[in-house]
């Protein structure tokens, strides 16, 4: 399967690749604060490439459920910069996750690759004319609400057949706007508008958006309803990540998994893919 980026291409299916996370937010829900300042984000990207980060993921906006969205202008001061220098320093692809579009130009501009959405090009009307233009990848995810409004009542008839008929949807809207099917990725968004059974059904059954027929990006790495399964908090929940990470690939069902560790995941994947061809 290919994944058609900025200037580049990515073949997918040998090995689940590993997204690294940059949080560069006081924030977000799992390491908020910690790489806020440029210096320190910037290292932190190039650390979980050393720990061999296929990719790696630069936010400057929590989508915690409950979080409030910033100005435009700040989020350009946190990610432009980190997005540049990892750029001119890092081989790897770079996403930017926003859901902005002038923040999506100006780090597609300073050497990123894939927009990563979580509103699936939908939240800012000149989005797809962006990823469009500057030629990106993108990963389209799905969201019930806002991240302020997402967790409040999660509903769906079914949560599998909603999801499918979502991206369907998107990738028929987008292919005509003139983003074709091979630059998206689909991200089913664990935690964005679902409650702990719709996740654990979507993990469970994941296999079944394979017939969409493209990359499934997935994450799970420290997610509250892994807290809320075992009473754990926020830095207790690795093992639990792996597990549900391991799942997904028992299925064949991911080609890229985001985490934010990054080291403990490729471990996973390796020992998985022997494990698999032997």
């Amino acid at each position: 399967m290919i994944w058609r980026l900025r200037n580049r291409e990515l073949l997918l299916g040998s090995r689940c690749l590993v997204m690294g996370i940059v949080n560069v937010t006081p924030d977000s829900f799992s390491d908020g604060g910690r790489f806020l300042h440029i210096e320190a984000a910037i290292a932190h990207g190039l650390e979980l490439a050393r720990q061999g980060a296929d990719l790696l993921d630069i936010g400057g906006e929590s989508t915690r459920p409950g979080s409030q969205p910033v100005c435009l202008d700040e989020e350009l001061q946190r990610v432009v910069p980190v997005v540049t220098a990892l750029a001119q320093q890092l081989h790897v692809p770079i996403s930017i996750d926003t859901s902005k579009a002038e923040v999506a130009r100006a780090c597609l501009e300073a050497g990123a690759h894939i927009v990563n959405d979580v509103t699936g090009l939908m939240g800012d009307p000149r989005m797809t004319e962006v990823v469009r233009d500057l030629g990106a990848g993108a990963i389209v995810m799905h969201m019930q609400g806002t991240p302020a409004t997402m967790q409040i009542a999660p509903n769906y008839d079914d949560v599998i057949t909603d999801l499918c008929r979502f991206f369907a949807e998107r990738l028929q809207s987008l292919a005509a706007a003139g983003i074709p099917a091979e630059a998206l990725a689909l991200d089913p968004g664990i935690g964005f508008g679902k409650t702990r059974e719709h996740n654990i059904t979507l993990l469970a059954r994941l296999a079944e958006f394979a017939a969409l027929g493209r990359p499934i990006c997935l994450g799970v790495s420290r997610k509250g309803f892994l807290g809320k399964l075992l009473d754990r908090p926020v830095e207790e929940r690795l093992a639990a990540s792996l597990a549900a990470a391991a799942f997904a690939l028992a299925q064949n069902a991911v080609q890229i998994l985001r985490a934010h560790d990054v080291a403990q995941t490729r471990d996973l994947v390796l020992v998985w893919d022997a494990l698999k061809n032997r």
